[in-house]
């Protein structure tokens, strides 16, 4: 692996140091910096894995990619190890790179497959988007009954449809909707625990 962004970090401030002072504490001004800075980017990456945690759940919040941006900012620092006492390696940030990326297009097709099978229409999507972000505001029983719901009454209203047709292309809407959040959920919870074990 390269040199991470701490090693770097550790060769520029002494290097300051070495020129600007010729008292015996640069190396305790360095160690205390590189503390201050290993803080940071601990905070930073626990940040994005619990931002990456809430965007599986949450449509206004990105999701995973700002989860595996979390172990970016680790790989890039260079900071910790595993159980094992291995640093993170390219491999490993790849793999969940590609997990993300996988994610993301189940995500995409998924529910709008579902909606399509079971009779709905853009509508049951839109309506069940919009039941969401209505729920969040309740609890997450609020969140699951407002995407259901959304998605029912935007299909009678606006779709056009009997209380039969519209029933079943809200199940559909909603079943797409949890088979794509709950896979993001999974990924993301994966990749903060990978990003807490490397901090550990």
């Amino acid at each position: 692996m390269p040199d991470s962004g701490r090693h770097l970090f550790c060769q520029v401030t002494s290097f300051d140091y070495v020129m600007s002072s010729d008292h015996g504490d640069t190396r305790h001004l360095l160690s205390k910096n590189i503390r201050y800075m290993d803080w940071i980017v601990s905070v930073l990456a626990v940040l994005a894995g619990v931002i990456g945690i809430a965007g599986s759940i949450l449509p206004a919040l990105p999701g995973t990619p700002v989860g595996w941006v979390g172990l970016l900012i680790l790989y890039i620092w260079g900071h910790g190890v595993n159980a094992s006492g291995d640093p993170m390696t390219m491999k490993t940030l790849i793999i969940w790179g590609v997990a993300v990326l996988i994610v993301s297009v189940i995500d995409y097709f998924v529910p709008m497959y579902f909606t399509k099978v079971t009779g709905g229409s853009r509508y049951a999507e839109r309506g069940a988007m919009a039941g969401l972000i209505i729920g969040i505001f309740l609890t997450p029983v609020g969140m699951i009954l407002g995407s259901f719901l959304g998605a029912f009454l935007s299909e009678m209203y606006w779709g056009k449809k009997e209380a039969g047709p519209a029933l079943k292309a809200a199940v559909g809407s909603f079943l797409g909707f949890l088979f794509g959040t709950g896979i993001k959920t999974i990924v993301a919870v994966c990749i903060f625990w990978q990003i807490i074990v490397y901090l550990a």
